[in-house]
């Protein structure tokens, strides 16, 4: 068997069950078996369908293996016989299954993988969810835990992988119908773990997933065919930013010709390998958020050739296009060398370069270097110092030497200072050094002594060699000191801002500590944050001391936003320093509006309350007040009406009528009396851990007889409690059942409860006409009356009244349909996390 070569694995994917892998996979089966293969099914679950029970028949089924388990007969893979048998192909379901505990394997894809390496072909089926790298993002979406899991690897060394899909919707109509789980199972399904945003986001997981899985082949493919130029099998554009001020407008170009290609954004920025990035931490951030944006992706790659770096990255990527900036050097600079654009056009190949001007380029004449230093006025000054005392130093030292010193030795002396001086000093002090040494050589010891003449080649070569050692030593220290400042005050910032955007997002820091740690970084006296209105300036936020400035401070202004700026009282500060303070603003311009959109969601979740108290309020006074009146009305009139014979039994009944009417209307009054005080802000709602069947058994009380005799109570033996009030509860579950008899006048009404997440959902299901789903947002509208309902039905402000109700306890009302027909009405409450304290004895219906 050592010599026999491995099997072939061709996997089933899907995003959830009952999208139809095993009916996909039996049908391969048949079509493989029809061709003459020797094809087994090696184990099947069909689940009770039956479609994919037919699907078995005129195949030859293995028989399964027993295996007791805490005195259980269970049945498992019979890994052996399927090995004994020793077709050319098994089918085999589920692959994350976790076998019984005493069986060949923990799990059924090791079963597969030892089947594979007998040579034998496998066709198996395996659910997204179950892939081990997502098992955390499943859970964070269903809130259900996988237990069985499959190693990646495993699926990724599949010879096939073939996506099942089906859309959300479909899915749903089959469950619904039937044909995934039993009807008495469908409508919990439903409203758990088959929800649309379930099933939508692990559809995408799956087709995310295999498209990645796609890629990888794509790219394995042309490893192993040694391919290394570009397949454009789908567009990817690359913009090359270098942080300056070009980048906005190179990003917005690189997207518009990726969205006309319908392909995919990439920016890109090439770092330097010494770690020392040339553009600004806050200009790279700026065009980050830029490109996210329009939906792009960005990267950062190192390298100390640029374009050879920006071309590697495009090719590992498949880019077919490339978007980058035409130069910003002179004129003087392109004509002596060809430059990055370049570059990048001669070496790209199949890649498309696109070059984008923009108004920063080109437009520099030539320019003289800049007078300014890195180095500190210290150094500098010890320099200059070097260079005048050195010369004479050296030239005593020299002539000391007498007739033994060369003039050789003198000009490699004298070059060795001015080295020194460039080292030390940088460049002026450098060029000093080489002015006064060339002048020194000349009049001491270039033959005749005692003149400023020049009369050979060598001295001019001389002299001009000192200066370009001057020139080129300094700047090489220059530029040395600067990057090193540059790195220094980067990572401040960086570690500054980093901590900033931390306490931002964390909204752990107001606006108030974040001017105060502006002030602190920046040493200034007083930071206030001013608003410009129409009505005028306003100080929305300041710490220090915002009085007039002393006589060495000045009072400056930094534009944050059209309408915010930071007030500085204090010292004034350098460009570089500005740059990183309206970076540090922006973060507090964003604390101010965090502030505010807090404090208006909050007033607008208060009106919202009010306006949901207010509308429960009116609607109920309405519409419930109504029946234990009647009832009132109906028995005292009757008990006082002469024309009427009534015995000792009719009287007591309508007394009891009274009586019941009565307690029916005090509560409702109370409870009327806690929503006026909702609505006027003086209490919240009582919301404390209440028992759903106590509640339950209290709401039926609003039925009649007949009514309440038509109700099934079905409440697992775990229902957690819920968190609410349970006399608003109590309305809300007496509207949904009352509405639930009245419109659906045939069969049963069901009342159930189960956990989901960390909540708890109450169903009212009966088996009526339904609604449309046209109709669905209508359906909670006051005086709405589906259907046309005749009078003496209500008003149609049940269901109104209901939702009201239940959006003031934090809960949700929504419908869904009925598994078979009808409607299911869903009531979601926060679960309770405290035992549930017993409650007042209740009336049972």
């Amino acid at each position: 068997m050592c010599g026999m070569a491995r099997g072939t694995l061709r996997i089933y994917l899907g995003a959830a069950p009952g999208v139809g892998k095993t009916f996909a996979m039996l049908g391969e089966a048949h079509r493989r078996s029809s061709r003459g293969t020797d094809l087994v099914v090696g184990l099947v679950e069909t689940h009770g369908r039956r479609r994919t029970a037919e699907q078995l028949e005129d195949l030859e089924v293995l028989p399964r293996r027993q295996v007791e388990y805490r005195g259980i007969t269970l049945t498992e893979l019979d890994v052996e016989g399927v090995l004994a048998r020793h077709p050319e192909v098994v089918a085999i379901d589920e692959l994350a299954h976790t076998n019984v505990p005493g069986s060949r394997n923990p799990k059924r894809w090791q079963d597969v993988d030892e089947i594979l390496d007998a040579g034998i072909d496998v066709l198996t089926t395996v659910n997204i969810q179950h892939l081990e790298s997502l098992n955390d993002v499943v859970q964070q979406i269903t809130g259900v835990e996988q237990q069985e899991t499959v190693p990646d690897a495993v699926v990724r060394r599949a010879d096939q992988i073939e996506l099942v899909d089906m859309s959300p919707e479909a899915l749903r109509r089959r469950m619904a119908h039937g044909n995934v789980y039993p009807l008495e199972q469908a409508d919990a399904a439903l409203g758990n773990y088959f929800r649309v945003g379930n099933l939508t986001a692990l559809r995408e997981l799956a087709l995310l997933w295999l498209a990645d899985r796609v890629d990888e082949g794509l790219r394995r493919y042309k490893a192993e065919h040694h391919i290394d130029h570009v397949w454009e099998a789908r567009e990817r554009v690359v913009v090359a930013l270098t942080g300056g001020p070009e980048g906005e407008t190179l990003i917005r170009r690189a997207s518009r010709v990726a969205q006309r290609s319908g392909g995919a954004l990439l920016a890109v920025h090439v770092l330097s390998s010494d770690g020392l990035a040339g553009a600004s931490p806050t200009g790279l951030r700026s065009l980050r958020t830029l490109v996210e944006s329009l939906g792009g992706s960005y990267h950062q790659v190192v390298g100390d050739d640029v374009a050879a770096a920006l071309l590697e990255f495009a090719r590992s990527v498949d880019a077919t296009q490339l978007v980058i900036g035409t130069s910003r050097r002179s004129r003087w600079a392109r004509a002596v060398r060809r430059g990055f654009g370049g570059q990048v056009i001669a070496d790209s190949g199949d890649i498309d370069v696109h070059i984008v001007t923009h108004s920063a380029a080109g437009s520099r004449g030539w320019r003289l270097p800049p007078l300014t230093s890195a180095l500190t006025a210290r150094r500098r000054w010890l320099g200059m110092l070097l260079a005048v005392v050195g010369v004479p130093v050296l030239i005593v030292l020299l002539k000391a030497g007498g007739a033994g010193v060369s003039l050789s030795v003198v000009l490699m002396a004298f070059l060795l200072l001015v080295l020194a001086v460039a080292l030390l000093g940088g460049l002026w002090p450098a060029l000093a050094a080489a002015v006064l040494g060339g002048l020194a050589e000349n009049w001491f010891f270039v033959d005749p002594t005692g003149r400023l003449t020049v009369n050979k080649v060598d001295d001019i070569v001389s002299l001009l060699g000192g200066l370009v050692v001057a020139v080129t030593v300094a700047t090489v220290v220059d530029r040395s000191a600067a990057r090193a400042t540059v790195a220094a005050r980067s990572q401040a910032e960086t570690a500054m801002l980093a901590s900033l955007s931390r306490s931002v997002l964390a909204g752990d820091r107001g606006l108030a500590s974040l001017l105060e740690q502006i002030r602190e970084a920046f040493g200034l006296r007083a930071v206030s944050m001013v608003e410009h209105t129409p009505e005028g300036n306003r100080v929305v936020g300041t710490c220090g001391q915002p009085d007039d400035p002393g006589p060495d401070e000045t009072l400056d202004e930094v534009a944050v936003t059209d309408t915010l700026a930071l007030r500085l009282t204090g010292r004034t500060l350098p460009v570089g320093e500005r740059r990183v303070l309206v970076a540090f603003a922006e973060q507090a311009a964003v604390a101010l509006q965090q502030g505010r959109l807090a404090a208006q969601a909050a007033e607008a979740d208060r009106l919202a309350a009010g306006n949901s108290m207010r509308s429960a309020l009116l609607a109920a006074v309405s519409h419930d007040l109504r029946t234990p009146l009647a009832g009132i009305k109906a028995a005292s009139s009757a008990l006082r009406s002469v024309d009427l014979q009534l015995d000792e039994t009719d009287r007591a009944e309508l007394v009891t009528t009274i009586d019941e009417s009565a307690d029916r209307l005090s509560g409702l009054v109370d409870n009327l009396l806690d929503m006026s005080r909702l609505q006027a802000g003086v209490v919240s709602p009582r919301l404390t851990p209440c028992d759903l069947p106590a509640v339950a058994y209290a709401a039926l009380t609003w039925l009649d007889v007949q009514e309440r005799a038509r109700i099934e109570l079905d409440w697992p033996a775990d229902v957690p409690a819920a968190l609410a009030d349970p006399g608003l509860l109590e309305r809300v579950v007496a509207n949904l059942v009352s509405n639930a008899v009245r419109h659906a006048p045939a069969g049963p009404v069901a009342l159930t409860a189960g956990a989901v997440d960390d909540h708890v959902e109450l169903r009212v299901i009966d088996h009526g006409p339904g609604v449309a789903s046209v109709d669905r947002d209508v359906l909670f509208a006051p005086f709405q009356r589906l259907g046309d309902s005749p009078s003496g039905q209500g008003v149609g402000l049940g269901l109104a009244v209901a939702r009201g109700l239940t959006e003031a306890m934090g809960g949700t009302l929504t419908a869904e349909d009925t598994p078979g027909g009808g409607l299911t009405m869903v009531v979601s409450l926060e679960a309770a996390v405290v035992p549930v304290v017993p409650p007042a004895p209740l009336r049972t219906p």
